[in-house]
């Protein structure tokens, strides 16, 4: 599988690397872990004090790090100076491309916190012509943005190469777009364009706890998965890794899929086929169709959860569908279809973040690429 180097500094490297590196972990140590001293930055980095004091003279200069003021200190001496990162430097343009009606972008500070929002509608829109909605709505942010923008980061339905060129969103007539030098050449500022659920993934990890070994399920339009392995993300050899929506659950049939296979996971699972197969049920009757749903997602995610240790399985949608029996029902075929010595204490959990995990996650994508911190 194909993977970018993982998402969080903790250790030096050769000299060769270093600089970066290491002006990485000076900026992650004060993003985790708040003000310190230049002191205490080198006892906890490893990095020497001579190393620390030049990289903290850069970022300074750069206008990523501020100095506080003198810490109160008890003891005798000269107090230290610390440090934080300037989280009002700069801001982020997130862009959320993942529902089918509506793009939704947001301003956002390099905590993920938003100040801004906009959104332009759809209206089936596709090829050039939805393009051209993209590059309005990061726009109208932009004219928005009281700091300077550190980057755009965007969140794409369907199979998105490292490049950020959208190799095939059917839904919105995209095969082949070179959707990130097309932002990159209209605003001049570093953009970076994943998957949704890759997006979304990323957002978990810095902003919702989730283990460094972990899956995120997207389910509403479609049903996608962005996965961490070791703190890393995975794309696979063609960038298509997470696509599970279009693998066909168990032997027994099922619908036909707009893909044209019949039984695919979306359709068991997807929010619009979901609804349609709830509409008119009631009490045992919806219960059963729900957790049909979770039997049929189970299924799916055993081997994956199998093949890969993982320790946890987070999703993401509608809370009133998915957390209850569907959600029971999947952990059920879960244990009964992985082994439970190993897989017994996997947690499967609705996202904390709400519909702005995409939003976030693209934020975390340029925090990422352009400070190596998240």
């Amino acid at each position: 599988m194909t993977a970018l180097r993982p998402l969080r500094p903790s250790s030096k490297v050769l000299p060769v690397d270093a600089r970066g590196h290491n002006r990485s972990l000076v900026l992650q140590t004060l993003y985790r872990e708040g003000s310190r001293s230049r002191a205490d930055i080198a006892r906890e980095t490893a990095l020497t004090r001579v190393t620390v004091s030049a990289l903290v003279a850069e970022l300074i200069s750069d206008g990523l790090v501020v100095e506080l003021g003198q810490r109160e200190e008890t003891r005798p001496g000269k107090p230290a100076t610390l440090l934080d990162l300037d989280r009002s430097a700069f801001v982020i343009v997130g862009l959320d491309l993942s529902e089918h009606s509506v793009f939704t972008g947001a301003l956002l500070d390099l905590d993920g916190a938003i100040s801004a929002r906009a959104e332009v509608a759809l209206d089936g829109s596709t090829g050039d012509e939805a393009v051209a909605k993209v590059v309005a709505l990061a726009e109208q942010l932009i004219g928005q943005a009281t700091a300077p923008v550190l980057g755009i980061g965007v969140g794409s339905p369907g199979v998105v190469d490292l490049g950020g060129v959208v190799l095939s969103a059917p839904n919105l007539g995209w095969n082949g777009m070179p959707l990130q030098s097309i932002l990159a050449d209209r605003f001049g500022v570093p953009v970076l364009v994943a998957n949704d659920a890759n997006a979304a993934v990323l957002a978990e990890h810095s902003f919702g706890g989730a283990d460094s070994d972990a899956m995120l399920i997207t389910i509403g339009h479609g049903v996608g998965a962005g996965l961490l392995l070791g703190g890393t993300p995975l794309f696979g050899s063609r960038f298509a890794a997470g696509e599970i929506g279009h693998v066909v659950v168990g032997t027994d049939g099922g619908a036909v899929c707009a893909c044209g296979k019949r039984g695919c996971l979306e359709t068991w699972l997807s929010i619009p086929n979901l609804i349609d197969r709830l509409e008119g049920e009631q009490g045992a009757a919806r219960t059963a169709v729900l957790q049909e749903a979770g039997q049929r997602l189970g299924i799916a995610l055993a081997p994956v959860v199998g093949a890969l240790d993982l320790s946890e399985v987070i999703l993401s949608g509608p809370t009133d569908l998915l957390d209850g029996p569907l959600m029971a029902a999947t952990v059920e075929t879960l244990r009964s279809r992985t082994m439970a010595e190993f897989h017994g204490s996997l947690t499967l959990r609705m996202t904390t973040l709400g519909p702005d995990i995409v939003l976030r996650g693209a934020a975390v994508m340029v925090l990422s690429g352009q400070l190596g911190v998240s």
